[in-house]
Order: C-alpha cells, then sequence, then structure tokens
C-alpha cells in the first residue's frame, strides 16, 4: 500500500499541463459535500472507502483516540522506566484536511495526475498519514512528575574536622534529567518519527560531577568567622534540641555560589530526627513544641556568617526579643511558616562549617582560605532605637483548666532596633553601614486562668473578675472558691 501524507497529495494535486492550487481543491471538496471517498484509500489501516466526509471525519477520530491510548515507555535515568500514554503527553491530531484530500482523490488533477492516483488505488491503494502533535507543557509535567525522581543527586567531595584535622571525604557521581532537552526529544520524536504504536523513548539523562578538588579542600584551615551562645539557663528538652540543630549542620562544606538552607539542613522537627517538646515563640506566647529552641541555633549561625563576611540571603528577628543574643543579632526560623535563614557562599573558595556544643554553650566556626587583607576586620553593633514597655495584664480563661488552675508568663518588652557593621584597618574605623532593622513585639504579662467547675457560682465570679484585668484581684476571687493550684510558667524563649 502506498503511503501518502497532505504534502505529498497536494504535491500530486499540483502536477499537470494546468495544475491545481491548493484553493482549486478545497472548491472541489465543498462541491463533493455529498461525495463518498473511493475504493483504496485508508487512513493508517483505517478503511475509508464508502465514507462521507462526516463517516471519514468519526472512523479517524476513533482512530486517533485508539493512538492516545497508546503505551509509551520512558527510559528515565538508572535503568527506571516510567509507562505513560500518548493522550497523557497531549497529543492532538493536527490534519483533519486529509478527509478533503481523500474526497476528491482521483478526480482533482490532469488526466495523468489522475491516472496514477487511481492506479496507484487499484495496486494496493493509498495510505494517508495521520499527523499528529503533542503538548510540550504536557510532557513537560509528566517528565517533572514521575521522571526527574529517578535522577541521582551528586555528592560533592567535603570535608570532615576530627581532632582538630582534616579529612578529605570523596564526592560520587551523579545524574540528572535535562528536561528541557528531553521535553525536545519526545516532542520531535512523537510529531515526526512515531508509528503510533507502542514505544519507548530515552530520557536525556546526564552526568553530575562532584565539585571538589582535594588539593583545594585541604587549604580551608584559615577561621573566617566564629560566634558561641549560651543555654546554660535552657531545660534539658532545649538543651537537646540546640545539640541536635547544631549537629545537624556541623561539617557542611559549602562550595562558591551554593547557597545554605538552614531549615533544609535541619528539618524536620520530628522525634525521630533527634529533637524534644521545648518552648518556642507563637502569637506572643511561649508554648510547647518540637524542636523549641532551635532558633539559637540559627542566630549563632548568623553571627559567624556575618563575621565570615558571607552573603546573607534570607533573615528574619523574632517576634519578640530573645536573652542570648543583642537585638537585631538574631535569625529566626519557622518550618511551618517557611521561615529560613539562608546565605551564599560568595567567596571564591569552599567553606567548611563546623557546629560545636560543650557546657551548654554551642559555637560556629566557619573555615576558608582567607583571602582579606591582614589589617582588615569588621565588627558587629547592636543600637537599640525604641524601647516599649508593656503595661497592664493579659488575663485569659481557658475551659480545659480546672478552677484554680493559674499559669503566667513574664511580660516581653518591644523594641526597634539595627545592627551596623563597622569595617577597620589597621584597628582604626573606614566604614560602617546597617546589616538589619528589627522590631520586637511588646507582650503584655499574661496568664491562662481555669474556669472548668461545677460550681457555676464560682465560675461566673472567676470570669467576672478576669475581665477587671487586674491578677491579683482575680486570686484573690480564685482563693474564696478553692485552693488554688498555680502553675508559674515563665517559659523558655525560642
Amino acid at each position: 500500500m502506498k503511503k501518502i501524507g497532505i504534502c505529498a497529495l497536494t504535491a500530486a494535486f499540483m502536477l499537470g499541463v494546468s495544475g491545481i492550487t491548493s484553493i482549486a481543491v478545497e472548491n472541489k471538496a465543498m462541491e463533493a459535500a455529498t461525495a463518498t471517498i473511493r475504493e483504496g484509500i485508508v487512513a493508517e489501516d483505517v478503511n475509508l472507502a464508502g465514507f462521507s466526509r462526516i463517516e471519514a471525519k468519526a472512523a479517524i477520530e476513533a482512530r486517533v483516540e485508539e493512538i492516545k491510548n497508546t503505551p509509551i515507555i520512558l527510559n528515565a535515568a538508572g535503568g527506571n522506566t516510567v509507562r505513560t500514554t500518548a493522550g497523557e503527553l497531549g497529543v492532538i491530531w493536527v490534519n483533519p484536511e486529509i478527509i478533503d484530500e481523500a474526497l476528491v482523490l482521483g478526480d482533482a488533477g490532469d488526466v495523468v495526475t489522475r491516472y496514477k492516483l487511481l492506479k496507484d488505488m487499484e495496486n494496493g491503494g493509498i495510505d494517508l498519514h495521520i499527523e499528529i502533535e503533542p503538548d510540550k507543557a504536557m510532557i513537560k509535567d509528566i517528565i517533572e512528575e514521575y521522571c526527574v525522581r529517578y535522577d541521582k543527586k551528586v555528592v560533592n567531595t567535603s570535608l570532615k574536622r576530627d581532632d582538630g584535622s582534616f579529612q578529605i571525604i570523596e564526592g560520587t557521581l551523579g545524574y540528572a534529567t535535562n528536561v528541557d532537552a528531553t521535553v525536545d526529544r519526545i516532542y520531535d520524536f512523537l510529531s515526526n518519527e512515531w508509528d503510533h504504536y507502542e514505544t519507548s523513548i530515552d530520557l536525556v539523562v546526564e552526568d553530575v560531577q562532584p565539585a571538589g578538588d582535594t588539593d583545594e579542600l585541604m587549604q580551608l584551615t584559615d577561621l573566617l568567622g566564629t560566634f558561641t551562645t549560651s543555654y546554660k539557663s535552657s531545660g534539658t528538652a532545649r538543651a537537646v534540641n540546640v545539640a541536635n540543630g547544631c549537629k545537624l549542620i556541623n561539617g557542611t562544606t559549602l562550595y562558591p555560589g551554593e547557597e545554605f538552607s538552614t531549615l533544609a539542613k535541619i528539618t524536620p522537627f520530628t522525634l525521630a530526627n533527634g529533637y524534644q517538646s521545648a518552648g518556642s515563640y507563637s502569637n506572643g506566647l511561649v508554648v510547647e513544641s518540637i524542636g523549641g529552641g532551635i532558633c539559637q541555633v540559627s542566630s549563632t549561625l548568623y553571627n559567624a556568617v556575618l563575621r565570615a563576611e558571607l552573603s546573607v540571603t534570607e533573615r528574619h528577628n523574632h517576634s519578640m526579643i530573645v536573652s542570648y543574643v543583642e537585638p537585631s543579632d538574631d535569625a529566626a526560623i519557622a518550618e511551618d511558616a517557611g521561615t529560613d535563614f539562608r546565605f551564599v557562599n560568595n567567596l571564591d573558595h569552599p567553606i567548611y562549617i563546623e557546629g560545636i556544643t560543650a557546657d551548654k554553650t554551642i559555637t560556629f566556626n566557619i573555615y576558608g582560605i582567607e583571602t582579606r587583607d591582614p589589617a582588615h576586620s569588621v565588627e558587629f553593633e547592636s543600637e537599640i532605637l525604641e524601647e516599649v514597655v508593656p503595661e497592664g495584664d493579659a488575663i485569659l480563661t481557658e475551659g480545659q483548666y480546672p478552677l484554680g488552675y493559674v499559669s503566667v508568663q513574664s511580660a516581653h518588652t518591644g523594641y526597634s532596633a539595627r545592627l551596623w557593621k563597622i569595617v577597620k584597618e589597621n584597628g582604626v574605623e573606614t566604614g560602617r553601614e546597617i546589616v538589619n532593622k528589627s522590631t520586637y513585639k511588646a507582650v503584655q504579662r499574661t496568664a491562662i486562668v481555669g474556669v472548668a467547675t461545677t460550681n457555676q457560682e464560682a465560675q461566673r465570679a472567676v470570669i467576672t473578675a478576669v475581665g477587671t484585668g487586674d491578677l491579683e484581684h482575680v486570686r484573690a476571687v480564685i482563693n474564696q472558691y478553692t485552693q488554688p493550684r498555680v502553675a508559674v510558667d515563665q517559659g523558655e524563649e525560642d
């Protein structure tokens, strides 16, 4: 059977002494609105003989639906395969004009052209090509959702510091799907080469070589920045969280241009990941949460990063002031809010981050190759612009606690502050710039008062007392009805 596409048909119609234009073919097709297709004409094995335009269209559309359901096997990275269909890759029929061409085959053109086409119909027939075209956006969605999961992340050559000396940890090769190149490959194959039967297509998978030069890494012995904070007043759970977060960051090698995300490094905040429940800030209160206290880790790292003069790309202050660093020296993080501390290695060489906890202190050291002039030094100065002392108490009733329960959290003074970076050469100040500006909320002393009781008179009396805003009066009313169960909870800061 002779296969022929729309381009070949048009060319055939244009042969002869007088020829025939595409407009003429179109006009001829319109005249043949009630005509049927000759014997010997098929479209991808769909016999169109005797079909009207409407019948031929329905028959080819049915074949197109079969094509859409045809399995396509995508050969992904690591020898893995993803099974999809042509329809899921967005294929559509793009040459419906073959129906009009089929209706005039053997009737259009000069005598020689008609004769040749009629002979082709008699001798095996003419097979019209159904042209399809996939959707690049749908192809990309399939690749990104189902194929790139098989990529293997490269592990760069890195350092490990033990007992004051560095050791090299060799990197491992990775491989990654080139999404754009893969989309183009699939699109071109399905549009131009595919026979519309089950097939497989190799994705464009490229090796990713590990970064790192052993000789260079062994030179990362200069201390570029260091900072230490204390958590001696912390309870056991908070101390565990600080030590755990520090351990997860310790040993990081960051190459030039790479960005460090604190959240990516230390999350999830779960028991399985080494965290415990401790106090953290939430809506002006100290509440228990898994990972409470972790912001001391990010804040300590922030100060070491500043002293190494790396490029900070994301930093947030706490909602309320913390005591382990000066105002504007902090860097708050929160997994649920997506609040992160991030920075980029803007140096010409890799850096190594060492995290140490001992005697309830946490220290971050950033090592690298020192390229700054020995006369150059930086200092940081916290400046308080405004101080807001909260007045009065905030007293809240809570039905889940019994009458007599009182939990008190200390007031928090509000601050507006900014952090200055001071540059010195040979000990003489040569410049200063503002690093950040921070605002911390003023929060009243807050008391949670339990009101759960079967004594409605006592409950009404306590609720009325709460309305006065006088905590001592509330306690006096509670004493009239019960021995108070007072839980004074100053709360640990985040």
